[in-house]
């Protein structure tokens, strides 16, 4: 009887353990819920809630109910981020939440809105962080960081550059733009400049925008596509495919056109919370009569010894222009303005290659910010601008014929030179700069001889700067104006061409304005006008004598004036 009552009981223990192996061999589910609600407690139904990971490419969304509650199940062990949105809200993000295998976690997410947000953060910080965004070019690049923090062990509220509450709308602008460029103002060209962001994949920003128009039976202009995906860990890599294209007359260089291409790659992040890194390249080609290719990196290491004190390294191979102060709706002008800066030899398309190195130390007093620095320059096939009628047929010149220029190949040349900056803060958003450079420049031996028989030479020059740049209060008017001048009367590039800082500028008068005017029941979005003058007093023009003894003349900076209305949606 004892031996059939042990049968029985193990018979008994193996159908349980059957029965439980499915069971056993089933995954354990983790969960994440909470509930989301405003500063007052007040439940947000409908808010968005998305939980991911630093390697997920797309978030798992989950939706509150009419009691704010969300949940999220099926989910693997591990650490993730969960974000919280709703309209009329910042954003909320609860980094570093720890998952385990079958874990249960509550995660309450409290929305609040920027007048309360303002109020959490402690004094000290806040001003802080509003002297860094007016003083950007001092203090650390902040544009992809989080700037306003409550307490820990609290919901992180996050404000970046593309965090605002419409961030997920489409934004689009679009400008007609006319002038006369060159020495004699007497042709004219219209082109249209349009720009289209979107969000994309909650934390990526797709941006295709461009400046065209339609001459002589000729395209031209720039086109541009970007796509820019900020990370977890802070940094915001971008990728951008830029194309141009140039026309020139049909009777110079039978009906060629300049095109070209490029691929540019940006990234940067912060180590120890004290040092920034920024880096990427560009790689150009240029299609005209042959074809020419030119990779140019850059990058720059910024130290912050103290809120108001930074030490910058920074490198680069191509000159930065002012445009992107104010506004892609300035189109270039003429090729000099344009990457990459080309020219012709022999026939062949030439690219200026150029290497810049750059030690700058800059500290932030009260209102007013200093810098001084020290650079090295390297050209290579450098680009001269020319206005007027060469001999097109030689090989030499690179007409941009809408613009009444052209690109002309000088004499390679090394320099070394300082800077000092001092900046102004007169309003909230308006600033006075006044920039002193000395350095090394490529001139002519001699003004009013024969192009061809034309001898360059590098000297070294002063140059001092006083600028203005933007908004002026009430009017809310945008304006950069700025006037550079510099000592030499044949200099034909730029003292400190590669100036980065507040103070630089075209050469000579150079004055942008963009104004708001007042919108209508029947106008959509929101208008502006637009005026952008270059080197209006011509000054700097050093005659030449070109091959059929006609006048020419070799700038740093070509007359130009242009304006146009914006509208933006």
């Amino acid at each position: 009887m004892a031996k059939r009552r042990q049968l029985g009981r193990t018979w008994l223990v193996l159908m349980v353990s059957l029965l439980a192996l499915p069971a056993m061999a089933a995954p354990v589910e983790s969960t994440i819920s909470g509930f989301v609600k405003d500063s007052s407690g007040k439940a947000q139904m409908g808010a968005v809630v998305e939980i991911f990971t630093s390697t997920a490419l797309l978030p798992l969304k989950a939706y509150t109910d009419s009691k704010g509650f969300y949940a999220a199940k099926g989910l693997e062990p591990g650490i993730y981020y969960v974000k919280a949105t709703a309209n009329a809200f910042l954003p909320a993000l609860r980094e570093n939440v720890g998952l385990r295998a079958g874990a249960h976690m509550v995660v309450n997410m409290t929305l609040s809105t920027l007048v309360e947000a303002i109020q959490m953060v402690p004094k000290a910080k806040l001003v802080k962080q509003q002297e860094d965004d007016d003083w950007r070019w001092t203090l650390r690049s902040a544009s992809n960081r989080p700037i306003l923090r409550v307490l820990d062990h609290s919901p992180l509220v996050v404000v970046s550059s593309s965090g605002q509450p419409d961030d997920h709308v489409l934004k689009a602008r679009v400008a007609f733009i006319a002038g006369s460029d060159g020495e004699s103002f007497s042709g004219s060209d219209v082109k249209t400049a349009f720009n289209v962001e979107q969000s994309m994949f909650s934390s990526g920003t797709m941006q295709f925008r461009g400046n065209v128009g339609y001459n002589a039976g000729e395209a031209t202009g720039t086109v541009r596509a970007s796509y820019k995906h900020r990370l977890a860990n802070g940094s915001e890599p971008e990728f951008a495919l830029t194309a141009r294209r140039f026309a020139t007359p049909e009777s110079a260089l039978r009906h060629a056109a300049l095109s070209a291409l490029a691929l540019t790659m940006t990234d940067g992040f912060t180590i120890a919370d004290f040092i920034d890194l920024s880096y990427g390249g560009e790689l150009q080609s240029v299609q005209f009569r042959g074809r020419a290719t030119a990779f140019r990196p850059f990058g720059s290491v910024t130290a912050h010894l103290s809120p108001t004190a930074t030490v910058e390294y920074r490198y680069a191979s191509s000159q930065p222009n002012t445009r992107d102060e104010k506004g892609f709706d300035s189109s270039p002008a003429d090729l000099s303005e344009a990457n990459p800066r080309v020219s012709l030899q022999g026939g062949t398309p030439r690219i200026e290659h150029a290497r810049h190195h750059e030690i700058a130390i800059s500290k932030r007093l009260g209102k007013n910010n200093l810098q001084v620095a020290y650079y090295a320059d390297r050209y290579l096939n450098t680009v001269i601008t020319g206005i007027g009628d060469g001999d097109m047929d030689s090989g030499e010149f690179l007409p941009d014929v809408y613009a009444s220029t052209f690109t002309f190949t000088g004499a390679d040349f090394s320099t070394h030179g300082v800077r000092l900056v001092a900046q102004r803060k007169l309003a909230e958003k308006l600033t006075a700069t006044l920039d002193y450079a000395w350095g090394g420049a490529m001139g002519l031996t001699q003004s009013g001889t024969s192009l061809r028989e034309a001898k360059f030479a590098d000297s070294y020059h002063h140059a001092v700067t006083g600028k203005i740049a933007g908004e002026v209060p009430r009017s809310h008017t945008r304006i950069v104006g700025s006037y550079k001048w510099s000592s030499g009367s044949n200099t034909l590039t730029p003292v400190d061409a590669f100036n980065g800082s507040a103070g630089a500028s075209d050469p000579y008068l150079g004055i942008f304005l963009r104004q708001p005017i007042p919108g209508t029941s029947f106008m959509p979005g929101k208008m502006e006008a637009l005026v952008d003058v270059r080197n209006l007093l011509a000054q700097g023009y050093v005659p030449m004598i070109g091959a059929d003894g006609r006048t020419l003349y070799l700038v740093q900076s070509a007359r130009a004036i242009r304006g146009g209305v914006a509208f933006t949606f």
